[in-house]
């Protein structure tokens, strides 16, 4: 069992690193607000660290409420993930220098802007679905209609991290 959680644990940063973007989901008052993000995943640290702007309200919400998913999505290939945790803004304009690259120089002239902030995601729960594929899912719930069975269309697992 434990063999498998791990496994489970690495396939869900495996799966976060082949996918990189993110839809980062915060708390706006009452509301859900949510928008695509590009992700630095150090898995050592058990971290997941995003660079923004602070003249948008991200750094507000996450000050008011903590808890924050992401969702990764890779729907042609039929691979997701969710993942909870809680999310902390700083101005570490060390980290800012180490993750900045090619898509944070589409927002910012470099990594010396005093707008940019960085945001470090501790991930404490994941589920993930991992599926072989289009074709052979379209194949298998096929079959699965015909012979009016359940298709095994891959894996999902939620593990705590």
């Amino acid at each position: 069992m434990a063999n498998d959680n791990a496994r489970d644990i690495d396939r869900s940063w495996e799966l976060m690193k082949k996918i990189g973007f993110a839809m980062m989901v915060t708390r706006d008052g009452e509301k859900l607000h949510s928008r695509p993000m590009s992700s630095y995943l150090d898995r050592d640290a058990n971290t997941i660290f995003f660079l923004t702007d602070a003249r948008h309200h991200k750094d507000e919400e996450i000050a008011a409420d903590p808890d924050v998913n992401l969702s990764f999505a890779d729907a042609g290939a039929v691979k997701f993930v969710s993942v909870s945790g809680k999310m902390a803004v700083s101005n570490d304009r060390a980290k800012i220098r180490e993750l900045f690259s090619t898509p944070a120089k589409a927002w910012w002239d470099s990594a010396e802007d005093p707008n940019i902030r960085v945001l470090k995601f501790t991930p404490d729960e994941v589920e993930f679905w991992d599926s072989p594929g289009t074709v052979i899912s379209y194949v298998k719930m096929a079959a699965a209609a015909v012979t009016g069975t359940r298709p095994d269309v891959g894996t999902n697992r939620k593990v705590t991290i």
